[in-house]
């Protein structure tokens, strides 16, 4: 059942010629002298053909590969509970080295950070849910 990714590679394949016509692009623009510019063609041309592949690229790529992805939202959140990055929320409260150990054991003994500070109780489990709950504090970095 191997699945190739042949439409992940062609937008790759896009994006470069993308990128080679944006230096194309770039250059021409300099090229002007005594108001002249005999390069607006290749300019208009490259431009176009740009919008054309990042527009058709990205219909493909949205009805073959994005349409119909669903989330685990069950294993997603087993994902975020066992990161370690958690306990960045935990420093405030309790220091940055506390933190630092309690990072270090749940790592060397593939636990969570959430089980390291319960049986340690060095927070209530009430606040210690408020405070490592992913979905606020993802929340809380997304704001600017």
């Amino acid at each position: 059942g191997k699945v190739n990714p042949v439409v992940p590679e062609a937008v790759v394949q896009v994006a470069a010629q993308v990128v080679g016509n944006d230096a194309t692009v770039a250059y021409a623009a300099t090229q002007g002298a005594f108001e002249l510019h005999t390069c607006w063609p290749v300019i208009a041309r490259n431009l176009l053909e740009s919008i054309g592949l990042l527009a058709a690229a990205s219909r493909l790529l949205a009805d073959r590969c994005v349409a119909g992805i669903v989330a685990d939202e069950t294993r997603c959140r087993e994902l975020a509970e066992a990161s370690p990055q958690l306990a960045a929320a935990l420093a405030p409260l309790l220091g940055y080295d506390v933190v630092a150990e309690i990072v270090r054991t749940a790592m060397a003994e593939r636990r969570s950070v959430r089980e390291v500070v319960a049986e340690r109780g060095l927070v209530s489990p009430r606040r210690l849910a408020a405070l490592l709950d992913p979905a606020t504090l993802a929340r809380r970095a997304a704001r600017p």
